[in-house]
């Protein structure tokens, strides 16, 4: 079993900065893909940034610039530093992380972090 905790978050004003972690933890034997997506109320869950196992990143185009993703896979832990932030930032941002638990087929995870909140205000 493989559990993501995220950290960090919280109030700025517009124009600010908030730096967001995630960990990844319990019986892990490779992560491909981890990377950080948002829910603002009354919308669809969606990418933000996401990393590969290559180092190899992605983002969403209202967040080009601004948002930086990295990784750690020592500590198998994925960071979002968020710059320049805008009262549309505002979400619950949530950690995702892929990989398998072992070297078998049906080894699999795909597993969500319980989300941490971000409000930027004008």
């Amino acid at each position: 079993q493989v559990q993501v905790v995220e950290s960090g978050g919280g109030f700025v004003q517009a124009g600010g900065s908030l730096s967001l972690s995630c960990a990844a933890s319990g019986t892990i034997f490779t992560i491909n893909g981890m990377g950080w997506y948002r829910q603002a109320p009354g919308r669809q869950r969606e990418l933000v940034a996401t990393t590969n196992s290559g180092g190899g990143t992605n983002y969403a185009d209202s967040v080009k610039g601004r948002f930086t993703i990295s990784r750690l896979n020592a500590a198998n832990t994925v960071y979002l530093q968020m710059n320049s932030l805008k009262p549309e930032d505002t979400a619950v941002y949530y950690c995702n992380v892929k990989g398998y638990h072992c070297s078998g087929f049906g080894c699999n995870f795909d597993t969500w972090g319980q989300g941490t909140q971000v409000t930027v205000s004008s």
